[in-house]
């Protein structure tokens, strides 16, 4: 009974629980009172803003030190050109699922948003997205000077120079690159130490953006967003069991029984809402299973950047559910075109818990066809849909270091299963809470 009530007072000091009782206020007042509640909206509008903000340096960081350790990676041989082989794959897979889940049940369809002045908003969006042309589209990402994108918040331009600013890291060589990049490190460091602080304020974000959503468009947009939740996790799930569970049996070893295996490190990753925490336990429970150090030193940190499952099924039907709820049809070549700008910016979904939703801002401001202003509909939910991001990271950052272990033919199926069925009853041990682990 202790152990339960101490459980439950220690929920209602977590941020969580202040943003779900935002939620439910501004869902009220909504329902109670639409005229004070649509007031409510410039405290969403606000917090929204602050972390646009701060997005362009985010992805700029983040991009450059992703594609200089990709340099690094390569240059170790075979098993790194392997992992970014895997990464890219096995993430655009996920992308498909959460595209076509989306395409299929059209979470957004009935959301019925009739306010004029987002209706004069959305013809914004369309029109500005008609009168660019391909080769416009083309010549516009590259900017008028390296400032200028930043000031700007051109989001494809900002990508344009990190790719650039990446690729001279790894030409210059990994030892003038490395004091640079632990320099980007520290900044990008800083800059989600911002975040975390901007987090402090989510409550009212939450409460502005859900009271305003409920007080404009009507109490029926909580079955919508509801049903985007749900769908969010069936996705994931359909994509663990499906696309993991098919690569874990031909490596030769069960989905469940590696996730019970890994039940402590996923309590502690739907805890903190983000996967990095895990980071070290999970690293040293894949040497357990006899992948070396080396390939599981290589894999997983990649894999932090570059295998973000969870990011893109999440991104993909965010995105959809946004153009379905405004009414935007969307073309198959501007779908197809969301694919590539996806797999880029989520790259830059590393770090700490609702860092998906920055960089689904980041998204949204490179597809001028999806109104921005649609980020409203989903802050309010964003948390509830982050949990769901980090377990699904989390397992196919492990599944994906067996993988590529058992594609360098470095371990067998049978020493695999003979090593998980050895450890299997081990669910809580040292590596829970060795934050420390040299790999």
């Amino acid at each position: 009974m202790l152990k339960i009530t101490w459980g439950v007072m220690g929920y209602t000091r977590s941020l969580s629980f202040y943003i779900l009782m935002a939620i439910l206020l501004g869902a009220l007042l909504g329902f109670y009172d639409p005229t004070a509640a649509t007031a409510m909206k410039p405290f969403a509008d606000a917090f929204i803003k602050a972390l646009k903000m701060i997005i362009g340096p985010i992805i700029f960081l983040s991009l450059t030190i992703g594609m200089a350790k990709a340099g690094d990676i390569k240059r170790v041989g075979r098993v790194g050109i392997k992992a970014i082989l895997y990464f890219e794959v096995v993430s655009t897979i996920a992308l498909l699922f959460g595209l076509a889940i989306a395409l299929i049940v059209k979470p957004g369809l009935h959301a019925a948003l009739p306010d004029i002045e987002s209706q004069r908003a959305i013809a914004s969006y369309i029109d500005k997205g008609h009168h660019l042309s391909m080769v416009e589209f083309l010549v516009n990402i590259i900017p008028t000077s390296f400032l200028s994108a930043f000031s700007e918040g051109n989001m494809l331009q900002i990508v344009f120079i990190s790719l650039l600013f990446g690729l001279a890291l790894i030409l210059i060589g990994h030892q003038k690159s490395k004091p640079i990049v632990q320099l980007f490190e520290t900044v990008n460091d800083i800059f989600f130490i911002i975040v975390r602080l901007l987090l402090y304020t989510a409550p009212l974000g939450a409460f502005g953006g859900m009271a305003y959503t409920v007080g404009t468009f009507g109490v029926h947009i909580l079955g919508n967003l509801a049903m985007l939740v749900g769908l969010f996790y069936f996705t994931s799930v359909l994509f663990i069991g499906l696309c993991l569970g098919a690569i874990s049996w031909c490596c030769g070893i069960s989905l469940l029984s590696y996730i019970k295996w890994n039940l402590p490190e996923l309590l502690m990753v739907f805890g903190a809402s983000s996967s990095e925490p895990a980071m070290p336990s999970l690293m040293k429970k894949l040497t357990l299973l006899g992948i070396s150090k080396e390939t599981v030193g290589l894999v997983v940190p990649a894999g932090y950047s570059f295998n973000l499952d969870g990011t893109n099924i999440y991104m993909a039907l965010a995105s959809l559910f946004i153009a379905q709820a405004y009414g935007v049809e969307l073309s198959w070549q501007q779908i197809a075109l969301l694919i590539p700008i996806i797999m880029i910016t989520s790259k830059g979904a590393t770090g700490i818990s609702g860092s998906g939703f920055i960089t689904l801002a980041a998204t949204l401001a490179v597809i001028p066809q999806i109104p921005a202003v649609g980020l409203a509909l989903i802050f309010g939910i964003d948390r509830f849909m982050s949990e769901c991001r980090a377990l699904t990271n989390h397992i196919g950052n492990g599944i994906a270091a067996i993988a590529i272990a058992r594609w360098d033919k470095e371990i067998s199926a049978e020493s695999l299963h003979i090593n998980l069925e050895a450890h299997k009853d081990n669910l809580i041990n040292d590596s829970l809470v060795d934050k420390h682990v040299t790999i």
